[in-house]
């Protein structure tokens, strides 16, 4: 650990008589450069930091630091939704009715009412299984009521 004298453009405070006070104010003041390193290594800092420039083409763009926590968070989250998925195209599978074509159809009010009885996040993710090809229906976004008779297609699935 450096010393209070190592600071550059921090002047030490010196408070005679009363020492512990002084250290004290010492050990914010170092603690506070430190601080504000890291601050400066945050590409979101705004205001008096160095903001570092990453462009659109960088492949770090928009993307957590690697081996950080968050992109452990992020890894882990997206495993969660992929298995939740799963279990959405499974009570599809096992509920709906096959196809010629070998795929399943489905009512949205029956999908909804099986699935909201294990999570209530039915659309996020049909609209996230939509975007990976599992699945189709028409429209941007479904409404329970609204769209109780549309009809969602599972793709069939390679085992």
């Amino acid at each position: 650990m450096s010393s209070p004298n190592d600071l550059p453009g921090k002047d030490l405070v010196k408070i005679y008589g009363n020492s512990s006070l002084s250290d004290r104010i010492n050990t914010f003041q170092q603690n506070s450069t430190k601080r504000t390193k890291g601050i400066n290594d945050v590409p979101k800092s705004a205001g008096q930091f160095d903001i570092l420039g990453l462009s659109k083409d960088d492949p770090r763009y928009g993307h957590p630091p690697e081996g950080s926590k968050t992109e452990m968070r992020g890894l882990k989250a997206g495993t969660h939704i992929s298995k939740e998925i799963q279990e959405l195209c499974s009570l599809i599978k096992e509920y709906g009715l096959t196809q010629p074509d070998n795929s399943t159809i489905i009512e949205f009010k029956e999908l909804f009412n099986l699935y909201t009885v294990i999570s209530n996040k039915v659309v996020g993710l049909l609209l996230r299984a939509r975007k990976h090809g599992l699945v189709d229906f028409p429209g941007e976004m479904l409404f329970q009521r609204r769209d109780d008779h549309v009809i969602i297609k599972l793709f069939p699935q390679e085992d």
